[in-house]
């Protein structure tokens, strides 16, 4: 199988939630990020939005979701875009 490009928009719980731990976090859990930037919402509250490369076998990309939402701090964490590298 082939690598793929994974965009994920990271939503904290709240504005307090350090997001450089959370930043942390995320690369402990998922290693193939290559890069996670800061998205403004509103309020104070910042989104992440990282890219990481992963394998395309057996449904990995559907279990990115499942395993960041996992990370005390993480609200929500979707899939917001999927491409071939």
């Amino acid at each position: 199988m082939g690598k793929v490009a994974v965009i994920v928009r990271v939503m904290p719980e709240s504005p307090e939630v350090d997001l450089e731990k959370l930043k942390s976090a995320l690369k402990q859990k998922l290693p193939g990020i290559q890069d996670i930037q800061e998205e403004p919402i509103g309020f104070g509250l910042k989104a992440l939005k990282l890219a990481a490369i992963v394998n395309d076998a057996g449904g990995e990309t559907d279990a990115i979701e499942g395993q960041l939402n996992t990370i005390p701090g993480v609200e929500r964490a979707e899939i917001v875009e999927v491409t071939l590298t």
